[in-house]
């Protein structure tokens, strides 16, 4: 018979205790056992001296005979001075499993396609874009009292709408704005 020296769980829902006893490993967790050998009471503080009560006397009986503490009472034991628990090193703990390695990996190629995908867009765009500042450099420095007054109400004429809001040249392009609006001026005054 293998004997194992384990947790069985009593107390209310949500309200969890925990005898620890020795019972035979085929027995059910809150089943039949052989000997009650402590208790635990998960809810009391960590100091706590009630937290953790063991009968180091029949454990170490018990563990003399082959009883198997679980991994929780083994810690327990290890920390009462009762048996000694090999440390555990587990390197792949945090190491992601294969679908999401998969997942990072279908991300990360669909970044690199969007990066090549903007970095062949952007020098077509990218030469304007450059060169933009440049040229508001100026406009910033020009006053705003250069647009002649008459730009900015239209005259009342029977004249047709399309002769006198529409300039005749094409407009021109951001960067050269300073230009523009005194040429469009001197066309409808004349």
């Amino acid at each position: 018979m293998a004997v194992a020296i384990r947790l069985a769980r009593g107390g209310s829902k949500k309200r969890p205790y925990y005898r620890v006893v020795v019972t035979d490993s085929r027995n059910s967790r809150d089943g039949r056992f052989l000997e009650k050998v402590g208790t635990y009471n998960p809810l009391l503080a960590k100091d706590s001296p009630e937290r953790v009560k063991l009968d180091a006397e029949r454990i170490s009986h018990w563990l003399s005979v082959g009883a198997q503490p679980s991994d929780r009472v083994a810690r327990f034991l290890d920390a009462a001075g009762l048996k000694e628990r090999a440390a555990r090193n587990n390197p792949n703990k945090g190491v992601p499993g294969e679908k999401a390695t998969e997942r990072a990996e279908e991300r990360a190629t669909k970044a690199a396609e969007a990066a090549e995908a903007a970095a062949a867009a952007q020098p077509a765009d990218e030469e304007p874009a450059v060169e933009e500042p440049a040229v508001e450099e100026p406009v910033a420095e020009a006053p705003a009292a250069e647009t002649p007054a008459e730009d900015v109400s239209a005259p009342t004429s029977p004249e047709p709408a399309e002769e006198v809001s529409a300039p005749t040249q094409p407009e021109p392009a951001e960067g050269s704005n300073d230009a523009a609006p005194s040429e469009g001026a001197e066309k409808a005054e004349g």
